[in-house]
């Protein structure tokens, strides 16, 4: 099974992943990264790592219509045979032709128990945010497929940790980040070429 990775920042479940395929826990190839960010941590993974990458984002493709820019990423994606797609901190939503063409084939991993504290601009700190001043005793992470609408595709996986009285939306985020790079590469293993 190929897999490409989209990462938008600092690429710690990405890192989380190859060193999951580096140690052959994973056994399938990740073949590519895409970003919409150039500058960002997981560029420099993706080079630390020998992986190829390309930076796809409207300020790289300003005057494609809609159809040809979403086909920008269909190409890249088919040129290396990708099976499966993996968010690990993508900050855009996936195009619809992306979408259709891999449906039920784009996991990503959420920093919270979904359906709760889910949905546009909850990400990273945001989520924790959110979290503490709820006041909830219990949060965790969700790995989800994912279709149209923000964090509201058929969850595959949770895991839970308590919220401690003393947690603070930072030092929540390093708990989920533990239980993060534990727990994807694992789902990654388990999913199968085409589901």
């Amino acid at each position: 099974m190929n897999i490409c990775v989209f990462a938008s920042g600092g690429g710690s479940n990405f890192r989380a992943i190859l060193e999951a395929r580096r140690n052959n826990f994973i056994q399938s190839g990740i073949k590519l990264l895409i970003t919409n960010n150039s500058i960002c941590g997981a560029v420099q993974i993706a080079k630390e790592f020998g992986i190829e990458f390309m930076h796809i984002s409207r300020k790289v493709f300003p005057d494609l219509s809609d159809d040809e820019y979403q086909k920008v990423f269909l190409n890249k994606l088919k040129k290396y045979n990708i099976d499966l797609i993996v968010l690990a901190g993508y900050m855009k939503k996936i195009e619809p032709l992306v979408l259709k063409e891999y449906r039920n084939r784009i996991l990503n991993i959420h920093p919270a128990l979904l359906p709760l504290f889910g949905g546009q601009g909850m990400y990273g700190i945001n989520v924790h945010k959110a979290v503490i001043s709820s006041k909830t005793k219990v949060s965790g992470l969700t790995i989800h497929l994912i279709d149209e609408e923000y964090d509201r595709g058929r969850i595959l996986f949770q895991r839970s940790i308590n919220v401690d009285e003393y947690d603070d939306e930072f030092s929540l985020q390093k708990k989920i980040l533990k239980l993060e790079h534990r727990y994807y590469p694992y789902i990654i293993k388990k999913s199968k070429k085409g589901r």
